[in-house]
This record gives structure tokens, sequence and C-alpha cells, in this order.
């Protein structure tokens, strides 16, 4: 006798949606006073690392000699030690690659003062077959450029503020958007104090590119919580959390990888600034942002700004 072959079903999207909210069910269970607190202690710390030790400006920033040398038997410390013996000037050198065409080099940095003609020259005397090409920055391009860094930050918050202000048009969600905001990028820059990584053009730009990150999480998590289908806010926070964690561990793995593959500086530079501004990210949005969401929403004070055309 024939029988039927039971057929299992596939788990629905929902079940898997589901198992990803119990995994992360354990930020439900924080208070939201806690959730308020901690990110806040973070923030206070990262403000005092980088008042202690802010990041140093790059070549470009500040100006300076940028020596890049081809062709030379030596290792970027042996090159440096060399030079600082002779010219009496502390030089800093990094080995670069670059694997469009397959040139290895070493980069020198000397500060603003020094000679770049007299480092050729040591250079080539040392080691007869490189090929020396120096560059300097003038210090008046660099505060040029270090102006125009600062105003392109600046005027990006602002528009990135008057945006979220009039799509939510609540002060307290739209305050803290903005403020985890400029969180990210005060750990970002204490993590680059720490770590030794130069503010220049490139790490600004980063910079730029992490409000945009930022202000992405944030306006899911604040939509789907005051506009939420769900039964409770909880619920909404789960299914904002889960969707949440997995665009940002995405673009935290491709940067992860970048930076191991990476032979150049400044693609190096740039994402370490993007990885811990994420991971920054992560705390200021699904925990200081979502305990301020929580507080609010259940607040019998809770009030908006509601912005109506004409007024």
């Amino acid at each position: 006798m024939a029988t039927k072959k039971s057929k299992r079903k596939a788990p629905s999207s929902r079940g898997i949606m589901n198992q990803k909210q119990k995994r992360l069910a354990f930020l439900v269970d924080i208070e939201p006073k806690k959730m308020i607190l901690y990110p806040l202690v973070v923030f206070v710390l990262a403000l005092l690392l980088l008042a202690v030790h802010p990041p140093d400006r790059g070549i470009d920033l500040k100006g300076g000699v940028v020596v890049t040398v081809y062709n030379v038997d030596a290792s970027p410390d042996e090159l440096a030690s060399y030079l600082t013996d002779k010219t009496g000037i502390e030089l800093h050198a990094e080995r670069f690659h670059d694997p469009i065409n397959g040139i290895t080099g070493i980069r020198v940095y000397a500060p603003a003062d020094a000679n770049p003609d007299l480092i050729s020259d040591l250079i080539k005397a040392r080691y007869p077959n490189a090929d020396v090409t120096p560059r300097v920055v003038d210090p008046t391009f660099g505060k040029i450029a270090q102006r125009q860094g600062i105003k392109a930050v600046a005027y990006a918050f602002i528009g990135m503020a008057i945006v979220v202000f009039l799509f939510f048009r609540d002060l307290l969600p739209s305050g803290t958007i903005i403020f985890s905001a400029f969180s990210d990028m005060v750990i970002a820059l204490a993590v680059m104090g720490i770590l030794g990584v130069k503010l220049t053009t490139a790490t600004i730009a980063a910079l730029l590119m992490l409000i945009g990150y930022t202000v992405d999480s944030n306006i899911l998590l604040t939509t789907r919580l005051l506009r939420r289908k769900e039964d409770t806010v909880e619920d909404a926070y789960l299914s904002a959390v889960s969707t949440g964690f997995t665009m940002s561990t995405t673009t935290l793995g491709a940067l992860i990888v970048l930076w191991l593959v990476s032979t150049s500086d400044v693609i190096d530079s740039i994402t370490i600034v993007l990885i811990f501004g994420l991971l920054a990210d992560f705390m200021n949005t699904w925990i200081l942002n979502a305990g301020v969401l929580r507080w609010y929403i259940a607040s019998p004070y809770r009030f908006s700004i509601k912005l109506r055309r004409g007024s």
C-alpha cells in the first residue's frame, strides 16, 4: 500500500526572526536608566582621553616634508634611524605597497622646517640605486586644509541635524540621534589618539562617512519605536535591533576584511576610524538611543514639537 510521504515545512522567516530576537532579548531586560547611563559614562571617558591625548595631525593638515624612496634595500626603521642621526631631526618612515603597479617603497616624514634636498642627498649617498622623490607641504596650505575639513564636518553635522528634526518633529528623539552621532565621532577620535592614527583629510572623510552610518541605524530604531506596528515597545525594539545588527555587522565584517588585506596606510586609517566608530554606534544606537526612546514613550510627560506649514 502506498503511503503519503510527509513533507517537512521549511522554517518561516518569522520563525528565524524570532530565534534572532531571542538571542538579543537580554537587551530588553536592561532598565532604560541604565541603558542611558552606561553610554554616557563611555562618552565622558572618551572626552577625557581626547582632552589628554588628541590625535596628531598629519602632514597634509600641519605641513611638512614627505620623501618617497623606491629601490632601497632597507627597513623603514633603519632608514629613519640613519636620517635622524645625520640630520638631528626626529623622522618617521613607513613602508607602502601599490598593488596595482606592483611598486613597493618607503615614505619618510619630516617636520616643515626640514631640508628636503638634504634628506634626498643623504639617502642617495647611502643607497646609490635609490629613486628619491621629495614633496613639501607648506604649513599655510595645511592650515587651509584643516579649516576646510572642520567646516565640512560642521556643515554635514548641521545639515544632518536639520533633516532629522524635520523628519521626526520630536525634540527629544531628534536630539538623541544628533547626540549619538556626536558621541560616535568623539569616541572614534579618542581611539585615534590612543592608537596613534593621525588626523588627515582621509580620516576626516571617514568621520563624514560615520555620520551617515550613525543616522541610518538611529533612524531605523526611532521610526520602528515611534511608529510601531507591534503590540509592545519591546517587540518593536527587538524587531529593529535584529535588523540593525544584521546591517551593521555586515558592514563591520567588510571593513575588517578590508583592513586585513589592505597594504595602504590611507585605507588602514579610514577602516580603523570606521570600525571603532561603528562599534561605538552599536552602543549609542541600540543601548543609549533605545533607552531614551523606551523612557520617552512610557513617560507621562511625553512631548513633541510639531512643525506645520506656514508656522
